[in-house]
């Protein structure tokens, strides 16, 4: 793995924490909108625990989004997304921020940034966004996506309305700790996550932007490199996101450890559901975050090259942070 700069194309500086905001937060949010709906079925199929009887048909993904649809209305796909968009613009400031900041914290004298480097600084961006933001937003929106409520029936009122009534409810009756159930597999996931996301990313990157000689590429290259290193994250982490959703999902035994329920979680997958428990809603996992980071990927490039074109046109050459 090569190394890189910290700098920007040309020797320019880093991008502001500003631009990483607003770039971040906007990439965010167009990848909620677009692939929460395999967000929600992955969701349903993690926590499913009817075991497949002898020779009835496999339950996938396509069949679950039906069954979701039909009975909820096309509408319960999108349930938690309120919970998703109120955290996307931190989650998205505070990975690319925390990610820029890193690297440049793990530079060497002359600014450059190796590929070890790189991991180490997508894992550490990985787990601050997990305690600072996505562990108390993934367990409201596992709350909402888990009501199998029909949103066409008025009559058939959910536990859970919206995001934050969930959250009232889940502090009033658990307790604030309640947000952070799992936090330790989040951040496992989200580090893991990251860190594999972004040394591939960078290192695709780097041979594109070689191979054409020249530091922009179009867009649908980004959109590319993003979507395949987004695939690699999920594939090399299922069994702790499954773990960690079934963790979320239901309230904490009196008496009991988190590590104590993790474990006691895997084992009941293992006897009851076998070993194939553990990658349940692999296949609406990769296809909603890979497309994911390839839409993050590529609004963000563009966003922050609008936003740097901007920066640098300032009177008197003057940045903004």
């Amino acid at each position: 793995m090569s190394a890189k700069s910290v700098n920007g194309p040309g020797g320019k500086k880093p991008a502001s924490a500003a631009t990483n905001l607003i770039a971040g937060g906007g990439a965010g949010m167009m990848e909620a909108l677009a692939c929460h709906p395999l967000d929600t079925i992955k969701v349903r199929m993690q926590l499913s625990r009817r075991a497949r009887a002898p020779g009835a048909p496999k339950r996938g993904f396509l069949k679950t989004g039906q069954e979701i649809v039909k009975r909820e209305t096309p509408l319960g796909l999108y349930k938690g997304l309120g919970a998703v968009l109120t955290g996307i613009v931190p989650k998205m400031a505070i990975r690319f921020t925390s990610y820029e900041w890193y690297k440049q914290l793990l530079a060497d004298k002359d600014g450059m940034v190796s590929g070890r480097a790189t991991f180490l600084a997508g894992l550490s961006a990985g787990v601050t966004e997990a305690v600072a933001v996505v562990t108390p937003m993934e367990v409201i929106k596992i709350r909402l996506q888990a009501q199998h409520h029909s949103m066409a029936d008025p009559l058939d009122i959910p536990k859970y309305r919206n995001a934050a009534h969930a959250l009232y409810t889940v502090v009033k009756e658990e307790g604030f700790g309640a947000l952070y159930r799992g936090v330790s597999l989040t951040a496992l996931r989200q580090g893991s996550n990251q860190a594999v996301n972004f040394t591939a990313y960078s290192e695709f990157r780097a041979a594109l932007q070689k191979y054409h000689g020249t530091t922009d590429l179009p867009g649908y290259e980004t959109m590319l490199i993003g979507l395949v290193s987004g695939a690699m994250g999920p594939l090399s982490n299922a069994p702790i996101d499954t773990i960690k959703t079934r963790l979320q999902k239901t309230p904490a035994e009196p008496g009991q450890t988190a590590l104590g329920r993790i474990m006691a979680i895997s084992r009941d997958m293992w006897k009851q559901e076998g070993s194939r428990s553990f990658y349940k809603g692999i296949t609406p996992r990769v296809m909603r975050v890979a497309p994911g980071q390839a839409v993050t990927f590529t609004v963000y490039e563009y966003l922050k090259g609008v936003l740097e074109r901007g920066r640098e046109m300032l009177p008197g050459g003057q940045y903004e942070e």
